[in-house]
């Protein structure tokens, strides 16, 4: 599974092994998450190896793990 991520983009095995990125803003010393419209092409980027690192790992289950995990 991890040699299949890192072939697809490193940054979707990243996204496995730590926390997925959620674009954020400081707003009076308080971090706030951003709305989707405010976000960066980058940041929009990033928050999509989520998304790809969730359906490879869907994909790869069988009918019952994947029930037993939703």
């Amino acid at each position: 599974m991890k040699i299949f991520m890192k072939s697809i983009y490193r940054g979707i095995w990243d996204v496995v092994v730590n926390v997925p990125f959620i674009p954020m803003h400081v707003i009076k010393d308080e971090t706030v998450k951003k709305t989707w419209s405010e976000w960066s092409k980058a940041e929009s980027k990033k928050t999509q190896y989520d998304s790809v690192a969730k359906n490879i790992i869907t994909s790869s289950l069988n009918l019952d793990d994947f029930f037993r995990v939703s």
